[in-house]
Parts: C-alpha cells; structure tokens; sequence
C-alpha cells in the first residue's frame, strides 16, 4: 500500500527490473561487472562482461561510450566507485545496479553460471 520504507534508487542508480524491461525494449546497454573471477563465474547477468575494479582504470579503452554502462557488483558498493571512476573518465551514461546481482537474483532476474 505504501512505500515508506522501500529504498529508492538514487538518481545514477537503477533497479533490477528497470534493466530487465531496457535489455528487453532493445536499448543498447553494456552490462559491467566489477566483482572478481571466482564472484562472475558463480553468477552473473548473461551477457555482462568482467572486469574486475582493480582492473577498471587499465581496460578503459575497451567500454563502449556510445552505450548506456550498467555497473553491476554483488551488493552496489563496488560498482557505485566504478560509476564514479568511469565518470572521472568521461564516460556521461553510467547506472549503478542498485542493491547488485543480489538484487537481480531476488527479483527473480536470469542468471548464467
């Protein structure tokens, strides 16, 4: 009945189910996950690519600027200090997944391992 209490996504955040209805309209995303190997191959969005944070700073030159960057970690704290690296970067249309893959697999989201 009423939200009081259910977390809002900041403005340079997105929710699980609002990625799931752009990948399904089409909208040209890049689906980046930040979390380390062992984390990916337990469980990721299909067709998000790895790059681990550590890493991030190196492999600028191979993310897309003409596509929407979807941050993606296990909870949103690693992938928010992507989004803002990414930002320092150049990179303008950048998302953080809000609560991360944990959150995509509470909603009921598919998953590849």
């Amino acid at each position: 009945m009423f939200n009081f209490f259910r977390p809002r996504p900041r403005p340079d955040e997105i929710t699980p189910v609002e990625v799931q209805q752009r990948l399904a309209r089409g909208d040209r995303l890049y689906l980046l996950d930040v979390r380390e190997h062992e984390e990916y191959v337990e469980a990721h969005i299909p067709d998000s690519v790895l790059i681990p944070l550590g890493q991030l700073s190196r492999k600028l030159s191979s993310i897309p600027k003409d596509a929407t960057i979807i941050a993606i970690c296990r909870s949103g704290n690693r992938s928010s200090v992507a989004t803002d690296m990414l930002r320092r970067a150049g990179y303008s249309d950048v998302l953080n997944l809000n609560g991360g893959i944990l959150a995509w697999v509470r909603a009921g989201l598919p998953i590849a391992t």
